[in-house]
């Protein structure tokens, strides 16, 4: 086991997403949640996951006015929930009223800022009227929301090294992990656990190339393995 690895539970259900919780009981503790998942399933889910011990990355990217994702972090509290996303794009003040919500309430998730999105590339930034590459629009807004009073980030691994440089004792959770050999799917700026580790990851989150594994398990261990190897050799 080793607790940096976050399993994404991308499923559209709860019963093959708990099937594979049980099925890695033994090598993960925490398991990320997305929007498919909880919208279909909701708090119950979250709720039966941590009555089985596990950690969970409630990844929901709340994205709205301030008071809307100031009542959305206080919901997202009452779940349990260890970590929380929001996306930075939302501005200061978004980012401002969501860290306060989370600073008055015992045992809230960490709040960590969405940066930009592991699907986009240049192109894809400039259909939406950024004239950035994504690392410097990831620095831009990593910066935004620690001055708003977010410690946790989620970025690219092409981005953690500089990210862990600048903002030393964050968080930096990076998707987008593929070991070698995987197919890459829709993501656009990937690297291997021990090249994610290498940059400066605080946690990998790792979905298809364990959940759609024809033995998960294998899968996980073999991941588990080369992040216990790389945190060695650096040692």
């Amino acid at each position: 086991m080793d607790p940096r690895l976050i399993v994404a539970l991308d499923f559209p259900e709860a019963a093959p997403a708990l099937a594979l919780a049980e099925r890695l009981e033994d090598l993960v503790c925490w398991f990320k949640v997305g929007l498919e998942l909880y919208l279909a399933e909701g708090n119950a889910l979250v709720h039966e996951l941590r009555h089985r011990g596990y950690s969970i990355f409630l990844d929901l990217k709340l994205h709205d006015i301030p008071n809307t994702v100031a009542g959305g972090v206080r919901s997202a509290a009452e779940t349990g929930a260890d970590m929380l996303t929001i996306h930075a794009a939302g501005g200061p003040a978004m980012l401002e009223a969501a860290a306060a919500v989370a600073a008055s309430i015992a045992h809230a998730p960490q709040l960590l800022a969405v940066t930009v999105l592991t699907s986009m590339d240049r192109a894809q930034l400039g259909a939406v009227g950024v004239d950035r590459s994504p690392a410097e629009q990831v620095g831009v807004l990593a910066s935004m929301a620690a001055a708003a009073g977010i410690t946790g980030f989620v970025a690219s691994p092409e981005e953690a090294a500089d990210l862990r440089r600048r903002f030393p004792a964050a968080t930096l959770v990076l998707p987008g992990i593929r070991p070698a050999g995987s197919a890459a799917g829709d993501q656009k700026r990937t690297a291997t656990p021990a090249a994610a580790l290498a940059a400066g990851a605080s946690y990998l989150v790792v979905g298809r190339p364990i959940t759609q594994a024809s033995d998960p398990a294998e899968a996980a261990r073999a991941i588990i393995a080369e992040m216990q190897e790389a945190s060695a050799v650096r040692a």
